[in-house]
């Protein structure tokens, strides 16, 4: 079978069309992709955990953002146990310029045995915490709303006691659509503010929106004012300290809860390049400026990301990056 490149149309086994890591072949190519600093070198996955997670990710047939957004933690958290599910397939209808996700039109498929295979693979991995997230579905009227809370629902029903993160879609702003999986079973409501409001477009698509993320922020809170509330952005795009500073003071005025921040890494020669290396020095700054504003927590550090190690966000300790830990709130509270 021939090898589809990066930016190349192919053929999924759903039979639409999709491009390959989701951006087209571009000018950001002529940028030859950036060297890492030592900080961001990480070791690759390996081991029995590691091989256990892929298989039943491969026997339930899940798609995990792990995988097809490259992400960097991919060996620590696999190694670990954990895998961050992907619900509604691994084409995306958006081209965000960062991401690595195929994009396409899936002209409505879904898998109808999802939600039962998310459940069967969370109780096998024997979690107490998962996290969930999607690609975006505009082809779907509802974006997809009806199936995430489908499977939040089965994950409740066969894991009563595990706690539940989600990191969804804007749902093109349908208030109704958040509503609707915020009330699902879940206790952590998280979407992605990205980058800074400047960025906004080049680096996301253009049906994504800052104002339009942070509607969907507080429409979650005001749905259910006891589920926790969630933003990320990424760093290393051309932003200013001032602009993630009023990004981050833009998402506490919407009743966020938690932020996390972490470097921005280019996935593929036709992405956005990287426009410099945030140092850890820098990402802690950005961390104490957080919690003064008042945020209950603020995991900051290059390699952060907004589901890594999303289960000891309530330590208070910088996800266990940093050596002084806060006060704890028990995980049995939330």
């Amino acid at each position: 079978m021939k090898q589809v490149k990066n930016g190349e149309k192919f053929s999924t086994p759903q039979g639409f069309s999709a491009i390959k890591n989701g951006v087209k072949a571009s000018q950001n190519a002529a940028h030859a992709i950036e060297r890492k600093p030592p900080w961001l070198r990480v070791r690759p996955g390996a081991g029995e955990r590691y091989q256990r997670v892929r298989d039943t990710v491969r026997e339930h047939r899940l798609a995990t953002v792990c995988e097809e957004s490259h992400c960097p933690n991919i060996g620590e958290c696999w190694n670990h146990g954990t895998a961050t599910i992907m619900l509604m397939g691994a084409t995306c209808t958006r081209a965000c310029q960062f991401c690595a996700v195929d994009t396409g039109n899936p002209k409505g498929w879904l898998d109808l045995e999802e939600p039962e295979n998310a459940a069967r693979s969370v109780e096998l991995m024997d979690l107490n915490y998962v996290v969930l997230t999607s690609v975006d579905r505009d082809d779907l009227a509802d974006g997809g709303a009806d199936h995430y809370a489908q499977c939040i629902r089965a994950i409740r029903k066969k894991c009563p006691d595990i706690i539940i993160e989600a990191l969804t879609p804007d749902f093109s702003g349908r208030l109704a659509a958040v509503e609707k999986v915020v009330n699902s079973g879940l206790q952590v409501f998280a979407q992605n503010l990205e980058t800074v409001q400047r960025l906004t477009h080049p680096v996301r698509d253009p049906r994504a929106g800052y104002h339009q993320t942070l509607e969907v922020l507080a429409a979650a809170k005001k749905a259910n004012d006891k589920v926790l509330t969630k933003s990320s952005l990424m760093l290393g795009l051309g932003e200013s300290d001032q602009e993630v500073k009023q990004a981050m003071g833009d998402l506490y005025a919407h009743d966020v809860d938690i932020v996390t921040l972490g470097q921005y890494m280019r996935p593929t020669p036709n992405h956005l390049p990287v426009n410099r290396w945030v140092p850890p020095e820098d990402f802690a700054a950005l961390r104490d400026y957080g919690l003064k504003l008042g945020f209950l927590e603020v995991a900051a550090g290059p390699l952060v990301r907004s589901s890594y190690r999303a289960d000891r966000v309530f330590e208070q300790n910088n996800l266990g990056l940093t050596a002084d830990a806060g006060e704890r709130i028990p995980l049995k509270e939330i």
